[in-house]
């Protein structure tokens, strides 16, 4: 089950038009990534955060083996939130976050004894 924004998302950016955004790692922003991503991004609401979708299956799996990255607007050089506003429909003061990644919802582990008939 997906967590997160994922869905609820605002507005989406492709993949392939996000290229600005990485390698993550040489930003020179504030990077919320694993954990700390999964709490900022809990604590705002889904419409104003910005994703970046996957457009194929290369795509999908880059992302999906990406760390879950939560990227403040307000860090972005100007530059680069030129180029994000110019990407989406809505004014980009409407939005907080950009989400590169996903998690998914933890599910209990379970043993191989469980499904014996002993």
């Amino acid at each position: 089950m997906l967590k997160g924004h994922f869905e609820s998302a605002g507005a989406s950016i492709e993949f392939g038009a996000a290229d600005y955004l990485f390698p993550v790692d040489e930003l020179n922003v504030t990077v919320h990534q694993y954990r700390d991503a999964q709490l900022a991004l809990d604590d705002v609401d889904g419409e104003r955060v910005i994703l970046v979708a996957p457009t194929n299956l290369a795509s999908s799996y880059h992302l999906t083996q990406h760390a879950l990255t939560a990227i403040p607007i307000e860090s972005l050089p100007s530059a680069i939130q030129t180029r994000l506003a110019d990407t989406i429909d809505a004014p980009l003061e409407t939005f907080e976050l950009i989400q590169i990644g996903k998690w998914n919802s933890s599910s209990p582990n379970h043993s191989l004894s469980e499904f014996t008939d002993a």
